[in-house]
């Protein structure tokens, strides 16, 4: 599709993922389940799509150089850099306005730089099954993910029956409405009705469409589409990003929009939320240890071990997660993993 435009957003700060991690150089910009950034990886998936005159990596000035040098695929215009953390909302119509200001029938298509997607075929072909949807539709689109688990991390998309095949044989359905994170009770529940999918914050829709949802539902946004510039917009993103509302695009948007339609992915997709997810992409040894780096382990199991210059040696330990960076090195329990974000008020500032 020539009116098809990929955007990227790749502003976050991956805490979970120290010491590898920091405010500079956080998740997305790590080598953590291939020899590529989990922002190439995006890129690639988005190249299978459409043109890299057509894919736009939304950033931070902290981080826009370092994007840049791990996305040579993309010319240095191509990565813009917001001023300000203003949650996702903001981006989302930051993305509609860069489309609509090169084409008013823009098809946009807004996607984390920080999940994994190995099976980019199927990808590939579910995003042109939704563009072609929407573009002739005023409805806005969101993908679901079919649960593995009973998972409470993630919000859930609640699914009406198919409304409509793709030419790629994508399932699309109406959205009843959208969950908030549930409790493990709930989960289960969910996870047992076939009828949930995970939120996976994956958009697709007519720039217009979102634009007027924008003027109906939150006028700033709209405001911020309508007046952006044709050319280079650092002057007025300086100026006009940082009065936008911090909110996420589905408190501010899609939970209020008119009418809401998702895709049921078919494609395999993981958020990578914590070293636990490595194990998945990396896999592991006869017993139960994944390991990355030169290590020396006696009657070690269940580790995951990530060296990254310094031999790292375990003898008689199970369910840790080690991991060595030339300024720090972690030592945690496996069930702790998602309460390494914790650690980082305690930590000197160089560490951050």
């Amino acid at each position: 599709m020539e009116n098809l435009y990929i955007f990227i957003m790749a502003g976050g700060s991956g805490e979970r993922f120290w010491p590898m991690s920091r405010s500079a150089t956080p998740k997305h910009l790590l080598r953590l389940v291939s020899d590529r950034t989990l922002l190439e990886e995006a890129v690639i998936r988005a190249l299978a799509v459409t043109s890299a005159d057509r894919i736009f990596v939304l950033t931070n000035y902290a981080q826009v150089d370092a994007c840049r040098a791990a996305v040579p695929q993309l010319a240095a215009h191509h990565f813009i850099a917001e001023p300000a953390k203003r949650d996702t909302a903001p981006a989302a119509a930051l993305a509609t306005a860069l489309a609509r200001v090169r084409d008013p029938n823009a098809v946009c298509a807004i996607f984390p730089a920080d999940s994994m997607i190995h099976d980019t075929e199927t990808y590939a072909k579910q995003v042109l099954d939704a563009a072609k949807a929407i573009a002739e539709s005023d409805a806005l689109l969101t993908f679901a993910i079919p649960p593995t688990y009973p998972a409470t991390a993630f919000g859930y998309l609640d699914l009406g029956e198919p409304i409509s095949t793709g030419a790629h044989g994508s399932v699309i359905c109406r959205v009843n409405r959208f969950v908030e994170k549930p409790d493990p009770d709930t989960a289960q529940d969910y996870f047992e009705s076939g009828t949930f999918g995970w939120n996976a914050g994956m958009f697709v829709w007519r720039a217009s469409s979102f634009l007027a949802e924008c003027e109906r539902l939150n006028p700033p946004l709209a405001n911020f589409i309508t007046s952006f510039p044709l050319g280079d917009p650092l002057h007025f993103l300086a100026e006009k990003f940082l009065l936008l509302p911090k909110i996420s695009v589905d408190y501010a948007i899609m939970e209020q929009a008119r009418e809401v339609l998702s895709v049921r992915a078919t494609f395999d997709w993981d958020d990578v939320g914590a070293w636990t997810a490595l194990p998945a992409h990396l896999g592991a040894d006869e017993f139960g240890n994944t390991v990355r780096g030169p290590h020396a382990m006696v009657d070690a199991k269940d580790n995951i071990v990530i060296a990254n210059a310094r031999t790292i040696a375990l003898c008689g330990v199970r369910d840790l997660i080690v991991v060595e960076t030339p300024d720090a090195v972690l030592v945690c329990g496996r069930n702790a993993a998602q309460n390494i974000k914790n650690l980082q008020p305690l930590l000197p500032h160089e560490l951050k």
